[in-house]
């Protein structure tokens, strides 16, 4: 099993809109702040086709919208996918890491679905609807 099937897990979805996929990739965020275009790299905690949680070093405000490019890579492929999409913050909640400082979770809800995410998780995990 290749180091993306290793990872990807797939949560508990009972009660929520969409499957979420646990899955720790690259994400690249912009938004904008004060009037000032803003662009920050995260880590994906968790995926689904209606959104995203992510860890950041920097909180953005919730409400904000948000445009972003999901990086993912598996063991065989030859580049990483780049899937994007755009929401708003909906959740912004400090945690503290194993290293030194405070981490955010932010919470992205997508305005329209990333099918193409779903497609892709599904053939990984071996969950493909037919």
């Amino acid at each position: 099993m290749d180091k993306l099937g290793t990872a990807l897990q797939i949560s508990d979805w009972h009660g929520r809109r969409y499957r979420r996929f646990e899955l720790e990739s690259p994400v690249r965020i912009k938004f904008q702040l004060a009037s000032m275009s803003t662009e920050i790299e995260t880590v994906s905690k968790n995926v689904s086709i209606g959104g995203l949680l992510v860890r950041s070093a920097f909180p953005i405000p919730p409400q904000t919208p948000v445009t972003f490019v999901l990086s993912v890579c598996g063991k065989q492929a030859v580049r990483p996918i780049h899937l994007a999409g755009e929401g708003e913050i909906v959740r912004v909640e400090a945690e503290e890491g194993e290293r030194a400082g405070i981490s955010f979770a932010l919470a992205v809800k997508c305005n329209a679905k990333i099918t193409q995410l779903e497609e892709y998780l599904a053939t990984v995990s071996g969950t493909k609807k037919s």
